[in-house]
């Protein structure tokens, strides 16, 4: 890696550490704009799940306070029935369709939702977040983004800020491990990756650290609104042609 690609490569990891800071999740997306121009899509996705359990990690520890396990169990549970799932149907599921769907619905929600301000909060239950986790750990298996429906479930339900991250993040934590491990099983791990990965996590520390101060100006309003943004910005991501 010259000098000029280990420096985006390096202010990729700043900027998604930031980023997750902020908001909680898409680390992913935004390291991987520019990193799949540097390395190899398996490198990239092996990263993800490596930083990943850094940000989330951090990400608890920021709202520790605001965390109930027992409102986080089903989602977990849910996420290590589909999980499974969602990775099984890889191989009969035409990605391009997947991602396209998924991308409109993601548009079609923060547009709705960005233009409708007032949201009235929906009511759920175990059964709800245990689908809801189900659909969150098919997602991620099939996709790579395993927060995205808890997310959103979140955010329809409403509440602080602190409360919703006290969920969402959690989950995804859960989704990563379970993740690395499938990986490591499948021994998809290598030196290399554990370079790349040594090399990244000055900036994503770094990244994550400033994310987490800015995070602590955000009121309510805000920070609902700066996730709506960011799942536009998954929508289309997943909308854009894949190189």
């Amino acid at each position: 890696m010259d000098g000029l690609n280990l420096a985006l490569f390096l202010a990729a990891a700043f900027f998604g550490g930031l980023t997750s800071g902020v908001s909680g999740f898409a680390m992913g997306l935004v390291v991987s704009g520019v990193w799949l121009h540097i390395i190899s899509p398996g490198q990239n996705a092996l990263l993800i799940v490596l930083c990943g359990l850094v940000t989330q990690g951090s990400g608890i520890w920021r709202v520790r306070h605001a965390v109930n396990w027992r409102t986080v169990a089903p989602f977990i549970i849910g996420g290590a029935i589909g999980v499974p799932i969602g990775t099984a149907l890889l191989t009969s599921v035409d990605q391009g369709t997947l991602r396209l769907t998924i991308g409109l619905l993601l548009v079609l929600y923060s547009l709705y939702n960005l233009i409708k301000p007032a949201v009235k909060p929906v009511q759920g239950g175990v059964t709800a977040d245990l689908g809801v986790g189900v659909a969150n750990g098919l997602i991620g298996g099939l996709t790579g983004l395993g927060g995205i429906a808890v997310t959103i479930w979140c955010q329809l339900r409403g509440g602080p800020k602190d409360a919703q991250r006290a969920i969402f993040q959690p989950v995804m934590f859960a989704t990563f491990v379970m993740s690395a491990i499938a990986l490591a099983v499948a021994h998809a791990f290598s030196i290399e990756t554990f370079k790349l990965y040594a090399l990244a996590l000055p900036a994503l520390v770094a990244g994550i650290w400033c994310g987490l101060k800015l995070y602590g100006k955000l009121n309510d309003a805000a920070f609902r609104k700066m996730i709506l943004l960011l799942l536009l910005f998954s929508g289309l991501a997943l909308i854009a042609p894949m190189r």
